[in-house]
């Protein structure tokens, strides 16, 4: 018999998935608060010991794993302009499952340097120049890395005319250096899977250990993975059967966007502006978690020129900020159903959905030619999805999820978001163990899928 255990270690939970692969269901699942302070493990085997009362225990043939554990990787890209390769650093990595704490473009100057310093990132993503282009400011910035302490790696993906001496600079400073090919080799080409893999491999090797998984590690058959890589590739393998799809995955540290579409411009003769954006992309905001990041999420939403508390008023400003420092105080908190403090937490999850979508999809703006009027296009038009995902307990566990989903829905103007999507829920939250099963059988991954994730009423 072929029995799967998949386990995901939250930031806030570490949710299990116990799957039978003969008769291509899922058994059972189960969470427990992920023990990050203590031992990693202890919220593990308290959720193992859930999972066995429903399906008594098991002699699994593989054991697969995924984690974002304290917030995940935190990265750095420095790239030479915002629109080229700032932004062609910040997709690798978001990709590759790392959380882009910032970016930073041209030149970095000894203020960026603190920032950078301040930041403490697990790893720095260099980029800088089309190959046998600039060499000046990529050798400027490796200069001025390898001069900030700090534990981090670094990953050149810039310039390869400038790699060796980069290498050098960087070596000589004590720098874990990792060199890649060009995230874009030639102008307006992108090249992420080099330095994707590259962040992987270094999640692997460091930040496992970090966080107290090396146990752990060792009764899992195969390499523990990012969390956010595990939903990337579980979204991927969905789309084949469900076509051009969008997920929402809020998060106790961040919320993360993934679409995967082609995002071509849906507007006739519109001039469309700057990088071609990958058909999967991901975004992951960190100032938008609903438990660690509960705080800047709360000040994001009423800095919203749109916000404007339920007309219920079933709460305050005031009962919403004695929310938030209670929860940043204990990540672990469950809000009662039907309390004003669930209903505080699904407010809060409509506008982590609602600014991600926004930070996520593309813009048009009305533009001025010798022609006349047209619409300037920057980023994917997402507006022709018809699947919108929720993942995530603060929507799975939602009284109206469809409410919160609503949040990424939009009028065409100025966010190129969904029009008219049909609203489907992860219910068990299967999404990250489906990625991980995906890589070593992904017929029955998808499956699975096809039967787990299902459509919801209050679609548009």
């Amino acid at each position: 018999m072929s029995y799967y255990l998949a386990i995901d270690f939250g930031s806030t939970y570490t949710k299990l998935c116990a799957v039978d692969g003969k008769n291509k269901k899922v058994m059972g699942t189960s969470k427990a608060f992920t023990s990050i302070k203590t031992d990693i493990r202890e919220g593990y085997y308290a959720a193992l010991k859930d999972l066995q009362t429903a399906t008594g225990k098991i002699e699994y043939s593989e054991k697969l794993a995924c984690s974002s554990a304290g917030g995940g990787l935190k990265m750095i890209a420095i790239g030479l302009v915002p629109e080229l390769t700032a932004k062609a650093a910040k997709m690798a990595a978001s990709s590759a499952g790392a959380k882009v704490t910032n970016t930073f473009s041209f030149e970095i100057n000894s203020k960026e340097q603190e920032e950078i310093f301040r930041a403490e990132p697990d790893i720095i993503l260099l980029c800088g120049g089309t190959d046998g282009g600039n060499k000046d400011v990529i050798l400027h910035n490796a200069g001025k890395i390898a001069e900030i302490d700090g534990n981090f790696s670094v990953i050149y993906a810039g310039n390869k005319s400038a790699a060796d001496k980069a290498e050098n600079i960087l070596k000589k400073a004590g720098k874990n250096t990792i060199i890649c090919e060009n995230v874009m080799p030639v102008f307006n080409v992108l090249n992420i899977e080099p330095s994707k893999n590259a962040i992987r491999e270094l999640f692997i090797e460091r930040i496992i250990e970090a966080k107290g998984l090396s146990e752990i590690k060792k009764e899992m058959t195969r390499e523990i993975i990012p969390t956010p890589l595990a939903v990337f590739e579980g979204a991927q393998r969905l789309a084949e059967a469900f076509g051009d799809l969008m997920a929402i995955d809020i998060g106790g540290a961040t919320t993360d966007v993934y679409s995967m579409c082609e995002g071509a411009s849906s507007i006739p003769n519109a001039i469309v502006k700057g990088l071609p954006e990958p058909f999967a992309k991901r975004s992951v905001e960190g100032d938008l978690g609903l438990r660690y990041n509960i705080g800047s999420l709360l000040d994001s939403a009423v800095a919203n020129p749109n916000f404007k508390l339920p007309e219920n008023k079933v709460f305050s400003i005031e009962d919403m900020k004695e929310w938030a420092i209670n929860c940043s105080k204990n990540p672990e908190i469950i809000s009662e159903p039907g309390s004003s403090n669930r209903k505080i937490d699904e407010f809060l999850s409509f506008h982590a959905t609602l600014l991600a979508v926004e930070r996520h999809c593309g813009t048009m703006e009305k533009v001025y030619t010798p022609h006349g009027e047209t619409m300037l296009i920057t980023g994917k038009d997402l507006s022709r999805i018809e699947v919108l995902i929720g993942i995530g307990g603060p929507i799975i566990n939602s009284d109206n999820p469809s409410h919160i989903l609503k949040a990424a829905v939009g009028s065409f103007y100025p966010y190129l978001k969904p029009l008219k999507p049909r609203f489907f829920l992860d219910k068990k939250y299967i999404f990250s163990a489906m990625g991980l099963l995906s890589r070593i059988n992904s017929e029955l991954a998808l499956d699975i899928m096809k039967d787990e994730i299902t459509e919801i009423e209050g679609s548009i």
